[in-house]
């Protein structure tokens, strides 16, 4: 009787974003501790403390009060992670952020105009939505223009509009210190109060302006993940395959610049939040994937920014110092981003 061979099972072959089971398991694994965390101190930043009961309408009294430092952090990490992500697939490069590249130093140039314009009075007289959405309507075309001006053209070169990004956010800085040493004191006061990133600046009658504005962009930019995909490629890559390149270029800038005109206008600048936050997702995502990354950068956000929020506020009783915090571990994680590269 011949033997009869008994061929082995052949080993399941795959490709994407997640091509093992040990990767898959991996990123669901990082995914449910990130919700587990962001659950944790979301509800944590609402109960903690509360002298209510849990459950109570005095309790639910407290929560809604508190709860819009939280909508105000969830809106923020959304739109700072999902923003440096895509600016950085855009731009092709991990280390420089809209923050980075002057983004901050419009929204300081255009608080610093307003005051010295309209001076603290009728800056304070003209708070409010109509406020806001004028604000954000400013700084996304400012920033559009700038942006699109330098990823577009014979401006592509990344060192050359790195220099002109920097270049041009110092002479903004200039002027804006310029007109500050011509206000009042009390006319700085109210612009200092404008300048320093804090949760405590959000004001609730934003959120509905600022909500939709986020969920729509975000939504955009993460049904374009695909695009993004090949963007990250490389321009020469990306126009090879057939994708237009600088039109996807300026739409994820467009899209980029409305998150971060919603997030500097909500609580202010945070320079080093998105660049943290994105390099901590890379590293925990793991995968070139951006429907997959998007999700880990807007939990990962949400995890930092609540996570010191509650520590400084209930340990060490300082959360007006949180944004200290953050930009010093952001901007002490640049350095040593830049110092292993050792290049842009």
């Amino acid at each position: 009787m011949a033997d009869v061979a008994i061929a082995a099972p052949a080993r399941e072959r795959r490709s994407g974003s997640l091509p093992t089971a040990r990767a898959r398991r991996r990123y669901t694994i990082v995914l449910g501790a990130l919700i587990v965390l962001a659950a944790a101190f979301g509800f944590g930043l609402l109960a903690w403390g509360n002298p209510m009961p849990v459950g109570s309408d005095g309790f639910w009294r407290i929560a809604e009060l508190r709860g819009t430092a939280v909508t105000t952090m969830a809106v923020v990490a959304v739109c700072q992670a999902i923003a440096t992500v895509s600016f950085q697939t855009a731009t092709n490069n991990r280390i420089i952020t809209p923050s980075i590249m002057g983004f901050e130093s419009l929204y300081v140039a255009v608080q610093t105009s307003a005051v010295y314009f309209l001076g603290a009075a009728g800056v304070v007289a003209i708070q409010g939505l109509g406020q806001f959405m004028l604000q954000v309507a400013l700084m996304v075309g400012l920033s559009l223009a700038l942006y699109g001006w330098l990823l577009s053209g014979r401006y592509a070169n990344l060192p050359i509009m790195l220099l002109i990004g920097i270049v041009i956010g110092g002479g903004l800085g200039s002027v804006s210190t310029f007109m500050q040493r011509l206000l009042t004191p009390s006319e700085f006061d109210v612009l200092s109060a404008r300048l320093f990133g804090s949760v405590s600046n959000a004001d609730p009658a934003y959120f509905p302006v600022a909500i939709p504005l986020c969920v729509v962009a975000a939504a955009l930019l993460w049904a374009r993940a695909d695009r993004l995909n090949v963007l990250a490629l490389g321009r020469e890559a990306a126009i090879g395959v057939g994708l237009n390149h600088r039109f996807e270029t300026m739409s994820v800038l467009f899209l980029v610049s409305i998150l971060m005109a919603v997030s500097t206008s909500l609580v202010g600048p945070m320079t080093f939040l998105g660049f943290l936050v994105a390099t901590l997702s890379y590293q925990l995502a793991d995968t070139f994937d951006h429907r997959l990354i998007f999700p880990v950068a807007a939990l990962t956000g949400f995890v930092v920014l609540s996570g010191a929020y509650f520590v400084m506020k209930n340990v060490f009783y300082a959360q007006g110092v949180v944004s200290i915090i953050i930009e010093l571990v952001g901007g002490t994680l640049f350095l040593i981003v830049i110092l292993r590269k050792g290049r842009l």
